[in-house]
């Protein structure tokens, strides 16, 4: 086993891919939550009519404050490994989210202890905090709904393919250079289309929406996607900079080479 970790290469995937299927694994079960960004950063709540639909503002799953960092990965992953890289670990964190999902289903199928279920969330200092029923809670907080999940996982796998794409297609334009524009281009695409695929299958298929609402919340989800797809840029000029640092710039240049190549 030690060539694994001999080589600065292999562990540099070993820490990229880590980083990046774990990002997607936790943005997956944050995103039961839903939050106010505007009461987040301390401001009133928007009010915006799009497309006819009104009350919409920054209303956003908790698993967006992870995405965009699992797409700054695949642009860095993309970088130095290339398509079969990204693809490779793309496919491999589906498998897991499916794994994972299964074994949270099996785990709200088991029959609760009693104590746990309806004494152990009690806080009798604090009342308002307390919980009658540690069972449901768990079922609730965990059991998201299965066009949820197909939702996510296809625009994942979606968005994932597509910025591999674009990422390579603006490369072969710009050679090594513009390192931002392929980054945060190829993320912006995919971004996008990433917004649309998860509400149409969730919610659309799955609940029965109007597509004029799914279009107006997917503007405002993109909206916020492309703020941080911008804000991030830096992140990935810092990422090379210690990446190159790292591996050598022979080393560094080759991977490049040939994730270009493949």
């Amino acid at each position: 086993m030690d060539f694994l970790f001999k080589n600065k290469a292999n562990k540099l995937f070993l820490l990229l891919g880590g980083f990046f299927i774990a990002n997607a694994l936790i943005a997956e079960f944050m995103g039961v939550k839903i939050f106010s960004l505007e009461k987040t950063l301390g401001f009133d709540p928007m009010n915006w009519t799009i497309l006819g639909v009104s009350d919409l503002g920054f209303s956003l799953t908790a698993g967006v404050l992870l995405w965009p960092v699992v797409f700054v990965m695949t642009d860095i992953i993309n970088e130095y490994f290339g398509q079969r890289g990204v693809k490779y670990l793309s496919y491999f964190t589906v498998i897991l989210i499916l794994y994972a999902f299964m074994m949270i289903y099996l785990a709200i199928g088991l029959a609760p202890n009693d104590w746990w279920a309806s004494v152990s969330g009690v806080n009798e200092s604090l009342p308002e905090t307390s919980l009658s029923d540690m069972n449901l809670a768990f079922s609730k907080i965990f059991g998201q709904g299965l066009w949820i999940i197909v939702g996510s996982l296809v625009a994942f796998l979606v968005g994932q393919i597509l910025d591999v794409f674009t990422f390579h297609k603006i490369k072969s334009v710009t050679g090594e250079k513009k390192v931002w524009l392929r980054a945060t281009g190829s993320t912006l695409v995919s971004q996008f289309v990433d917004s649309f695929v998860v509400l149409f299958i969730a919610f659309y298929i799955g609940a029965d929406w109007d597509i004029v609402r799914v279009i107006a919340i997917g503007l405002v989800n993109y909206i916020y996607k492309f703020v941080m797809a911008i804000a991030l840029t830096p992140m990935i000029y810092l990422a090379h900079h210690y990446i190159d640092r790292y591996l050598g710039a022979s080393l560094a240049d080759d991977l490049k080479r040939r994730a270009s190549l493949s």
